[in-house]
């Protein structure tokens, strides 16, 4: 026999046993066929691991139930208060045959339920909703590297609009008219060849007027090329170099001596012409390069509040580039001075009094063959008109940078600011 301290150390582990085990609720009913019958055959019930609602771990596993004469009865962990995505799938099996599968989410109950409490449609997730937590950039390996990489926005990008890369390796938007077309190096003008005229014409596949022997080397098209660098002359399909294999005057082509059309050789042009009835056709349009509001400072040494980059070798003999410019002044503290560089040269440097509260300019800055020469005016509201003017050696085949910058006369809370700027570029072109 078992002493009694046996029996109430046993009796402990069983209670023990008792008290660990999950809740229950008790699913009972009566199944019948569609023929009133009742049903006979197999429940089979399966589910995937979970946590339960008192933190129970419920392992995978396959539960397999008679039911007799349509008597169904039993008891199941709760899943509605378990770990999202806890359900039981059942399937009902009769004389070997899978009848139907259904899906079953068990709320905790003291009472007994029914199937009708339980089923729910496929594709439905009860549970508490998942624990999000934010995943940082840094933990995800790689990420830091190829978003350090990835072109960031520039203080040019604007949406709707053709992108370009500044020499910040950063995304601008392109400049220029909306029927503008952008070039490889982000610069911006008139569609067509060599950038296009307001209003011109084009001549495509012109076969020029010349006797093709060998020996004639001057031939005529039908109009004179506006510009003459829109000229591709073709012969034979190869392309003719302007200055190396032929020169032209007007309408006028003049092969040099190595490069003379042979008897059954083919030319070809293709070229642009102004309209007769519109002399400007032929003309380029002014370019807006940049143009914008900049920033603001306090600071006596000399900030960069504005900037516009000129892509390299946009800029040639004959063009221009004008830049207008608004500084503005708040306080009446001190006061503050307002300059403006093209490259390297200073080409407006203009202080206003303490009382000043703007500062208004111009600047034309004009390309010849041996470098360029500038003028500039400024004023303000009470300060008088100012005229300057120098040259430059700037290198047009370099990128150009305009750079508007301010400063105030002393520490002071009063600020200076780029209130709006504009560079315009007037290219080279020929009256035709």
């Amino acid at each position: 026999m078992l002493s009694w301290r046996k029996l109430a150390l046993l009796a402990a582990g069983v209670i023990g046993t008792v008290a660990g085990q999950p809740a229950l609720t008790t699913i009972q009913d009566i199944l019948y066929r569609a023929d009133g019958t009742r049903f006979t055959g197999t429940m089979f019930i399966k589910y995937n691991s979970f946590l339960a609602g008192d933190t129970s771990n419920i392992a995978t596993a396959n539960l397999t139930l008679p039911i007799v004469n349509g008597v169904l009865r039993v008891r199941l962990v709760p899943t509605t208060t378990a770990s999202a995505g806890a359900q039981y799938t059942v399937t009902y099996n009769s004389q070997g045959i899978d009848q139907f599968t259904e899906l079953w989410a068990v709320p905790p109950s003291t009472l007994i339920l029914r199937v009708r409490d339980v089923r729910i449609s496929g594709g439905t997730v009860i549970g508490p909703p998942p624990i999000l937590t934010p995943v940082q950039i840094s933990d995800v390996t790689g990420l830091p590297n190829e978003l350090s990489v990835r072109p960031m926005k520039g203080v040019g990008f604007g949406i709707g609009r053709a992108a370009v890369i500044n020499q910040a390796g950063q995304l601008d938007t392109a400049t220029g008219n909306l029927g503008d077309c952008v070039r490889v190096d982000g610069s911006s003008g008139p569609c067509g060849s060599g950038g296009g005229g307001v209003g011109g014409s084009f001549a495509d596949a012109e076969t020029p007027a010349g006797i093709v022997n060998g020996s004639n080397a001057v031939f005529t098209l039908a109009s004179p090329p506006s510009p003459a660098s829109s000229l591709s002359l073709y012969r034979n399909g190869l392309f003719q170099r302007q200055g190396l294999d032929y020169q032209i005057s007007g309408a006028t082509i003049t092969f040099f001596l190595v490069s003379i059309p042979k008897t059954g050789d083919l030319l070809v042009a293709n070229y642009r012409f102004a309209d007769p009835s519109n002399l400007l056709s032929s003309l380029a349009s002014p370019q807006v390069v940049c143009s914008g509001t900049g920033l603001s400072t306090s600071d006596t040494p000399l900030v960069e509040l504005g900037s516009c980059t000129i892509p390299a070798s946009l800029l040639g003999a004959g063009d221009r580039i004008e830049v207008q410019f608004q500084y503005g002044h708040t306080g009446a503290a001190t006061g503050f001075t307002g300059t403006v560089l093209i490259g390297s040269t200073t080409v407006a440097s203009r202080s206003g009094a303490t009382n000043e509260v703007m500062l208004a300019g111009h600047t034309s800055f004009g390309f010849y063959g041996g470098g360029q020469t500038w003028d500039t005016q400024t004023w303000g509201i009470g300060s008088i008109l100012t005229v300057t003017a120098g040259n430059a050696s700037e290198d047009p085949s370099q990128a150009l940078k305009v750079s508007l910058r301010g400063q105030m006369a002393g520490a002071t809370a009063d600020s200076v600011s780029l209130r709006n700027f504009t560079v315009i570029r007037y290219p080279a072109q020929a009256n035709p």
